[in-house]
């Protein structure tokens, strides 16, 4: 242990804005992709399918960098994933201002923006499996857990930052794709600061499991101990994403509704206000969970699985019902609550149903999952533009139907149920 690297403060500070960049930078994307899509008059459902791509290829490509950053270094990989976000949002903002000039059709925008949003899913996925390895070599296993939260702090944070810093760049001169720009410049900016102080001692070389040890063999979601978890992850994520990608399109036509008598582009400048407060208000939420609920309360695993997916379900429930966006953004509030604690209930369980040897192997299954769910955002879109109520109303029933698994799946109710999340800090981080 005396051989291992410190992590140093320096470098702590430098990993704690990387993770902010790319969270303020995609989160803003996320909270103008729907006015974009209004203004260039590109249909909901394909401004949802932009991520779903990108998403995809995070999640194929995720287990591939974190061998590469083994080869490597975790540096390099960082600054690949950096160049990746800020080359991806100058191509995607240069295709937004071709399509707010009008210079070529709706459909050819989607299809540039979906390939340029692409690009950050093969290389941007580079930073997150380097980073928490950086850390991981930095830290014993008693401090890891502290270490890895706030680094994850720091993209929940981002959740914050970003939707209230996107509007400040809509100016004249851009549009909708000032943002963007801005974004990718910040990314920039962050890249040279991580190529030219970041330290990076020679990497500790680490065993792989022998082909002889019988318990290594086969990928875990295989293993019936594991299936529960990677199951309830999947679903929460699922709707998850379906939730933040349909918000958008309600809270513009509730504000719509509203005043029917503004002209477009007063609508959705009006509505991109509106979109943001919600987003703000759901990170702030998902803050107070992590923050404060989990460790005031010590709450286990098997609590987290259970109030996560209650809380979510009636937080659904309440946008599908909600008459105007007021209630829609509390409803969406209490639905990131909920899914603030359900993640790091489904995370600590699957940690917890492994040998220790695995817990790389099995961050790299909750890695894969967290990119693939995306691809059923579309879906929701759709759904909400045939039956606006819909999407919410489904996911609201999915997840009670976790809450109820939560409750009667043997392997579910007995994870952890003795261990606070605080208490999980000797084992390692995924």
């Amino acid at each position: 242990m005396s051989d291992m690297p410190r992590l140093s403060r320096r470098a702590f500070v430098i990993l704690f804005c990387l993770s902010l960049t790319t969270a303020i930078g995609n989160t803003g994307l996320q909270s103008v992709l729907p006015s974009i899509g209004r203004s260039i008059g590109i249909a909901d459902w394909m401004v949802a399918a932009i991520f779903s791509l990108s998403s995809l290829l995070w999640a194929v490509t995720s287990p591939f960098w974190a061998r590469q950053s083994d080869l490597r270094g975790r540096k390099p990989l960082m600054i690949i994933g950096l160049a990746g976000f800020a080359v991806s949002m100058v191509l995607c903002g240069l295709v937004v201002s071709a399509g707010l000039a009008h210079l070529t059709t709706p459909t050819i925008v989607f299809g540039f923006f979906l390939v340029c949003r692409a690009i950050y899913g093969l290389f941007g996925s580079a930073t997150s499996p380097a980073n928490q390895t950086y850390i991981a070599e930095r830290t014993c296993p008693a401090d890891r857990t502290r270490w890895i939260s706030s680094i994850a702090g720091a993209s929940s944070l981002g959740t914050v930052v970003g939707p209230v810093l996107a509007p400040l760049f809509i100016i004249e001169s851009f549009g909708y794709a000032g943002p963007l720009y801005a974004f990718a410049l910040i990314a920039t900016i962050m890249l040279i600061v991580v190529a030219r102080y970041l330290d990076e001692a020679p990497i500790l070389a680490t065993k792989p499991p022998l082909r002889s040890d019988k318990t290594a063999r086969g990928p875990p979601w295989l293993r019936s101990n594991f299936v529960p978890f990677i199951a309830y992850g999947f679903l929460l994520f699922v709707c998850q994403n379906a939730l933040a990608q349909t918000l958008g399109f309600l809270i513009i036509d509730k504000t719509s509704k509203e005043l029917p008598e503004l002209p477009s582009p007063d609508l959705l400048r009006i509505a991109q206000g509106h979109i943001e407060i919600a987003m703000v208000c759901g990170a702030l939420a998902s803050l107070l969970g992590l923050w404060a609920l989990i460790p005031i309360f010590r709450m286990t695993p098997k609590a987290l699985l259970r109030w996560g997916a209650g809380l979510a379900s009636l937080g659904s429930v309440l946008v599908a019902l909600s008459p105007d966006y007021a209630i829609a953004i509390v409803g969406y509030a209490l639905a990131s609550l909920g899914f603030s604690l359900g993640r790091p209930g489904f995370i600590v369980g699957a940690s917890l149903s492994v040998p220790m040897k695995e817990q790389a192997r099995v961050a790299g299954a909750i890695g894969a999952i967290s990119g693939v769910n995306v691809l059923f955002a579309p879906f929701a879109v759709s759904l909400y533009e045939v039956f606006p109520p819909g999407p919410f109303l489904l996911e609201s029933v999915v997840l009670a139907g976790l809450l109820a698994y939560a409750c009667l799946s043997p392997t579910l109710r007995n994870v952890g149920s003795r261990v606070s999340v605080e208490k999980i800090s000797d084992k390692p981080a995924l």
